[in-house]
Formats: C-alpha cells, sequence, structure tokens
C-alpha cells in the first residue's frame, strides 16, 4: 500500500481520478506540494479566496505554503484531490469546462438554491455535489 501516486508540475489535470483509491490514499498520506497544488488551482475556475476558504486556510497561510514551497497535511490535501474528482467529474458529465463551470456558479434548486462551488468546503458538501452530477449524467433531474 505504500506507494504514492507520482505527480509532477506537469500533470495533466484530467488524469487525477478515483479508480486508484490506494494510490490516492498513500499520496494523502505524504502530501501534496503546493507547486502541484498550483498546477490544479491553475486549471480550476476557483481564486485563491475561494481555495482557501473551501481548505479552511487564511489567504497568509497559503502565501507562506507559496513561499516555503511546503506540502499540505494529509486533510488539506484529502481535499484538494476531493474537490479535483468532483471537478473532473462535473467536467466529463457536462462534456465542456466551460459548461461545468457556469453550473457551478448558477444558483440551483434542487441543490437548496446555492450555487453549487458553495458546497465545496465541505465533504458532506462535495458528496452532495457528486450525487448531483450523477443524477445529471443518469439524466434525473430535479
Amino acid at each position: 500500500m505504500g506507494r504514492a501516486l507520482k505527480i509532477d508540475e506537469s500533470i495533466h489535470y484530467g488524469l487525477i481520478d478515483d479508480r486508484d483509491v490506494f494510490m490516492l490514499i498513500s499520496t494523502v498520506r505524504e502530501g501534496i506540494k503546493y507547486t502541484l497544488f498550483q498546477s490544479i488551482a491553475d486549471k480550476s475556475p476557483f481564486s485563491t479566496s475561494e481555495w482557501s476558504s473551501y481548505l479552511h486556510l487564511s489567504e497568509r497561510t497559503f502565501q507562506r505554503y507559496r513561499k516555503e514551497q511546503r506540502k499540505f497535511d494529509p486533510l488539506h490535501s484529502e481535499k484538494i484531490l476531493e474537490i479535483t474528482l468532483v471537478y473532473n467529474k462535473g467536467i466529463a458529465v457536462f462534456g465542456d469546462k466551460d459548461n461545468f463551470d457556469a453550473w457551478l456558479e448558477a444558483k440551483n434548486i434542487a441543490l437548496g438554491g446555492i450555487r453549487p462551488k458553495e458546497l465545496l468546503d465541505s465533504t458532506f458538501g462535495i458528496g452532495l455535489m457528486r450525487d448531483e452530477l450523477t443524477r445529471i449524467e443518469h439524466g434525473v433531474l430535479a
């Protein structure tokens, strides 16, 4: 089980998926380097302020991580991967990054009238979003 997911700054964003759960677990335990996080963040529609909110870290802490090129602890690493996985699933379901990004921004009646991206700050919210994407994928609309 000790194999870590070998990820560097040049990884293609779409290659992180949940097919190899043990590699994901190992990566979480090892911690995600700031450089990898930055490459993920650059390909997402989320601002540093939003990432800060999702990970429950201050923007100042983000600046320190960047300056010191630190690794995120396991809890933050796991949240980064969870958000990445749900984001990749959304792009796959919508067939297009721009369409999914627009869905993330629009208030959603099925999700209690909030914007889907507002759910990314908790594992429960990420799970709810994943469930909603699965319903959309299978044509079950609320």
